[in-house]
């Protein structure tokens, strides 16, 4: 029986769980640190934190892991996976070098120009100064984001000169993400794509599409945060449109840092706008989506324990067909009072017993156990991922589950894959 480390302990990572506990090959898992809900699926929980490496390393190697599955970006930035490669472990995941395409945001944009993928004009602010004399300059809404990781945070959208003024403060004033350059970058308009594609160093291989949700409030309005809700498939979007994207927007960097030495192994997930000039790359992330992964990952009909085992090895994908059910997923996610800026901790959680299991899957995010009691422990919560087969009928069972739910200042979305019911039912 094969031993599976999963390094996190969000929503992406008891979706990551909750699939692999689906894979024939009945692995047998471990998570470090997880949540209180890959606890109660019977999934010992180790207390290493995520971005511990030699931690980690360590808790492989005692345990016997034979692959450990990177979730977050902080350690894979970090270079945990090159870690366990000297240890002599398998793990999914990108080397250090080759995830700077989402640990840099300056170094991903330079890699875009020399490879011809699409993307919006930018530039470089390197000093407070330096900003200040270039906003007068750009054209607004313009797009501010911090050269560093954020937790999906460090990308402010400035309507104004004034709005950018603030956001400048932000960055080189109150330094609210550390020591970081900015990139100034032209705003796009048109509508959001998430497209995750299995690497193995040589060809990327695309999964289902999916979309998802960054502003904290319906209609894209209020601040931007890690996620608050997704859903896949996504219209418009079949099985050789994605490949085409994959084709144009994955494929280009793969060979290139291949060629510089640097193979990329694991999740390249590219964010992608969908202009009336045609898709342009937003950003790269080294990893799964959250939470993209969370819709998408139920739709999985594929053994996962096998991808991720291929995406390990030079040429591993080679021939992979990956299967998806016809059914849509729609996620909800449920935020704390405060979040983004901060989270509540410690409130009881509520009304968990009544959800309709069948239609729907509850993924642990920030939660913890108190006196056997669940107890909200981050600023994303819950993730209620409804099944069916519409948009519509996903959708409603997501939120009938999500209506369920209770905790003292509970945050939703309610417009979660409402363009998506109109396309298709309308």
């Amino acid at each position: 029986m094969k031993r599976v480390l999963v390094v996190g302990g969000g929503g992406r990572e008891h979706a990551i769980v909750r699939a692999l506990l689906r894979s024939p090959q009945r692995p047998e898992l471990l998570a470090a640190p997880g949540n209180a809900g890959i606890a109660r699926d019977r999934v010992p929980c180790l207390p290493v934190a995520a971005d511990d490496v030699e931690g980690i390393v360590r808790t492989a190697r005692d345990e016997g892991a034979d692959l450990v599955v990177v979730g977050p970006e902080a350690p894979l930035v970090a270079g945990v996976v090159d870690a366990l490669g000297e240890a002599g472990i398998a793990a999914f995941g990108p080397s250090a070098a080759a995830a700077r395409v989402e640990g840099s945001k300056t170094y991903a944009k330079e890699l875009m120009r020399a490879v011809g993928v699409p993307t919006a004009s930018y530039m470089v602010l390197r000093s407070r100064e330096e900003a200040e004399a270039q906003l007068p300059c750009a054209s607004y809404p313009a797009v501010l984001k911090a050269d560093v990781l954020a937790a999906g945070k460090g990308v402010i959208i400035c309507q104004t000169e004034a709005e950018a003024r603030e956001a400048v403060e932000a960055f080189f004033g109150q330094r609210r993400f550390g020591e970081t350059e900015v990139v100034l970058e032209e705003f796009l308009a048109g509508e959001e794509l998430s497209l995750l594609a299995l690497c193995d160093g040589e060809r990327a291989v695309p999964m289902a599409p999916a979309q998802d949700y960054k502003r904290i409030r319906d209609g894209d309005e209020g601040p931007n945060t890690g996620g608050m809700g997704s859903y896949s498939p996504v219209p418009g979007i079949d099985r050789e449109h994605a490949r085409a994207l994959a084709l144009a927007m994955h494929q280009p960097i793969v060979d290139e840092l291949r060629r510089r030495g640097t193979p990329y192994h694991g999740v390249l997930y590219a964010g992608l706008m969908m202009t009336p000039a045609g898709p342009k790359v937003l950003e790269y992330n080294a990893r799964f989506g959250d939470p993209e992964t969370q819709a998408i990952l139920p739709r999985l009909r594929s053994d996962l324990l096998d991808l991720l085992e291929r995406s390990t090895r030079a040429g591993g994908l080679d021939g992979a067909s990956i299967e998806w059910s016809s059914q849509w997923a729609v996620t909800v996610v449920l935020a704390s009072r405060g979040y983004p800026e901060s989270s509540s901790k410690g409130d009881p959680i509520g009304g968990l017993r009544s959800i309709d299991s069948i239609h729907t899957e509850l993924l642990h995010a920030g939660t913890a156990e108190r006196d056997g009691d669940l107890v909200t422990a981050g600023g994303r919560v819950l993730n209620v991922t409804g099944m069916g087969a519409t948009p519509g009928a996903a959708r409603d069972s997501a939120y009938a589950a999500a209506d369920q739910i209770t905790f003292d200042g509970k945050q939703l979305r309610r417009d979660i894959a409402a363009r998506a019911v109109e396309r298709v039912e309308a």
